[in-house]
């Protein structure tokens, strides 16, 4: 009995300590699920409409896709990480063949998927100030969610637009 009750009391902190992380595990899961929804869009859509967009002053198919790999580097920089050696920000935009666009987007979201478990427990009520106003580091978490979400829906429309099925659907 006395060998139980030390392993319990030594086997406590890895307990405690899963728990710890349980909104960081929640984010970067969904966050994975739909992300991959988002890339599996981007590869369905094909090259010949990229450029199309359902009306002018409105964003194409890959302003969308390249608007969601910008934005995750943004609020990640937002949460005090440094942007992958070789990104730049400004020329994002300017990428024009649809692989490169894929590869830009996967490669944003392995940089979110990596960093969402390095935001400590600890640190999840501190403010982030964006341009769009103050928020806290467990908001900004759920934002990265909510506006992959966001242009996942935007994209299938899109592809439904033309005629295109989203992959999980099919």
């Amino acid at each position: 009995m006395k060998n139980l009750l030390v392993l319990l009391v030594l086997a406590f902190p890895f307990f405690a300590n899963a728990q710890d992380d349980v909104a960081q595990t929640g984010v970067e899961g969904m966050f994975a699920y739909a992300s991959g929804q988002v890339e599996a869009l981007a590869e369905a859509i094909p090259e010949d409409k990229y450029d199309w967009s359902p009306a002018e002053g409105v964003r194409s198919v890959k302003d969308a896709i390249l608007h969601v790999a910008s934005a995750n580097y943004f609020f990640m920089t937002k949460l005090g990480f440094e942007l992958p050696e070789g990104v730049d920000m400004m020329s994002l935009g300017k990428t024009e063949k649809k692989d490169d666009v894929v590869k830009i987007l996967k490669e944003s979201n392995t940089f979110v998927k990596e960093k969402i478990p390095m935001v400590t427990t600890a640190s999840l009520g501190e403010k982030v100030e964006m341009p769009f106003g103050d928020f806290n580091r467990m908001s900004t978490l759920l934002l990265i969610m909510e506006h992959t979400g966001e242009h996942k829906g935007q994209l299938i429309a899109y592809a439904r637009a033309n005629g295109i099925t989203p992959p999980w659907s099919e």
